[in-house]
């Protein structure tokens, strides 16, 4: 036995150096340098008597990266079972802290998400995310694991939904819809289409009941059935008279009673989807069953978007109303979105120079350092050099999706393209916000915005995928 575990440890200390990616790991050092310059021109003050002072941005995120490389050289050096093995108990710790910082933790900027230990503040949501792969990993490559089996997806949805609770309980929400990028590894292994398109549906709604009356919305949704029904089915006749028949029920409900348009038409649609489940039903006419489905859940679900909207933070509310544009506001809520346009506007094809960026400079763009980094990259380094940024993430990102599908077993895979999902919707939300093509919700950009946790919490969960991607010539996982 003693001979096997030095037969392995020697294996594994062979791929420490053999097996590492070392295209991954050139990327994410790439990245990380980046990073450091964007920050550097973002705080950097030419009048300070002292460069290398812990006052600065810098030099603190230095200091960061320095700690995060040597955690991510102990992690190189562990036994790949290990992350197999204490999966569970990392993920309890892991809502352990979430529920932690919820009480004792310290309110910024309206979420109640940090850690205070005197200058330094620690956000456990970043750590959360390594210990939710894991945990996917872990449950998904289980035996008899089955992602199409009903007991099986609930475990699955549990792991998500409840670290996502109580972020969102912080008022973190930006952060908990990153757990969403869980759905993408589900799409991989096998997870039913059907089970996005709710999903899907459900945005869509909620978006288009705060741009459009109801009545609006549920007219579009019944001519959009009928003529889903007509492709699927048929008979053009038939359904001109089903939608005739409605819309005249509900005109007389209005007229001879003291209902509503809206309630009339709802009445109306609600008696004719009960009739067409029945008929559905008795027919075997499966293939209309699930769109009128979805339609009677849209009727339940957009009159409860104002009541959804309401607990939303006044600022998150602004943010939205900005995003779908029923707010004009560029001096108060769409403030850091326009001046954030303005300098990556302003860089044109090669950018105005390191440094020489007007509204980085000037601090036109708040949070330049953090949420808004990309902006000196399209200010200073222009179109291009925001091509060569997006292009090192889209290369990490299939890098990693690459390692999964070359590991042996689906822990790795599932851990893998985990993190792959993790740093697409960072990059995508991120990048989109400062852009205007997504509402802000202070998510950093991966490896680049200021923040101790951000950068140590990604070094460690590419180096874990690093670290399993270089045991595939090892025995299996379980071993």
């Amino acid at each position: 036995m003693l001979s096997d575990y030095n037969r392995n440890s020697y294996s594994s200390s062979r791929l420490l150096f053999g097996g590492v990616d070392m295209v991954a790991l050139g990327i994410y050092i790439a990245i990380a340098v980046i990073g450091v310059l964007c920050v550097t021109s973002a705080s950097y003050d030419p009048n300070t008597t002292n460069i290398f002072s812990m006052e600065h941005n810098y030099i603190k995120q230095l200091m960061w990266i320095g700690i995060s490389w040597a955690m991510g050289t102990v992690v190189l050096l562990l036994d790949r079972r290990l992350f197999h093995m204490f999966a569970y108990p990392a993920y309890a710790f892991g809502i352990l802290l979430l529920l932690a910082v919820l009480l004792f933790g310290k309110e910024i900027n309206g979420a109640k998400a940090w850690f205070q230990f005197g200058s330094v503040r620690l956000q456990p949501v970043e750590f959360v995310k390594i210990t939710t792969a894991l945990m996917m990993a872990r449950v998904m490559s289980d035996y008899a694991f089955n992602l199409n089996r009903l007991i099986d997806l609930i475990k699955v949805a549990a792991i998500i939904l409840v670290p996502f609770i109580i972020i969102v309980l912080q008022n973190d929400t930006g952060s908990g819809l990153v757990l969403g990028a869980f759905l993408f590894v589900l799409y991989r292994e096998g997870l039913t289409k059907y089970v996005y398109f709710p999903i899907l549906f459900t945005i869509v709604l909620f978006i288009a009941a705060m741009m459009f009356s109801p009545v609006v919305i549920f007219v579009v949704l019944l001519f959009a059935f009928v003529l889903y029904s007509i492709l699927r089915v048929g008979e053009v006749a038939g359904h001109v008279r089903f939608i005739a028949a409605v819309f005249l029920v509900a005109l007389l409900l209005s007229l001879l009673t003291p209902l509503s348009g809206y309630v009339s038409l709802m009445i109306a649609c609600g008696i004719s989807a009960i009739a067409l489940i029945v008929v559905a039903l008795k027919t075997h006419t499966m293939m209309l069953l699930w769109p009128i489905l979805m339609f009677v859940y849209a009727m339940v679900f957009v009159p409860t978007t104002d009541f959804l909207f309401s607990k939303l933070e006044p600022h998150q509310k602004n943010r939205i109303l900005t995003f779908v544009g029923l707010v004009d506001d560029p001096k108060n809520t769409g403030y850091n979105v326009n001046q954030s346009q303005i300098a990556i506007g302003s860089g044109g094809m090669w950018g105005k120079g390191y440094m020489e960026g007007t509204q980085i400079q000037y601090d036109y763009v708040p949070e330049k350092h953090t949420d808004f980094i990309f902006c000196i990259v399209g200010e200073e380094w222009g179109f291009v050099g925001c091509c060569v940024v997006v292009a090192l993430y889209i290369g990490l990102m299939l890098r990693l999706m690459r390692m999964g599908e070359r590991i042996k077993e689906p822990f790795g895979r599932v851990y893998c393209y985990s993190v792959a999902a993790i740093l697409l919707i960072h990059v995508m939300v991120n990048i989109g916000m400062t852009i205007g093509l997504m509402p802000v919700m202070g998510i950093p950009l991966p490896l680049m915005s200021y923040g101790g946790s951000s950068f140590v919490a990604f070094t460690l969960l590419i180096m874990i995928a690093i670290r399993l991607d270089a045991s595939t010539s090892e025995n299996d996982i379980y071993s």
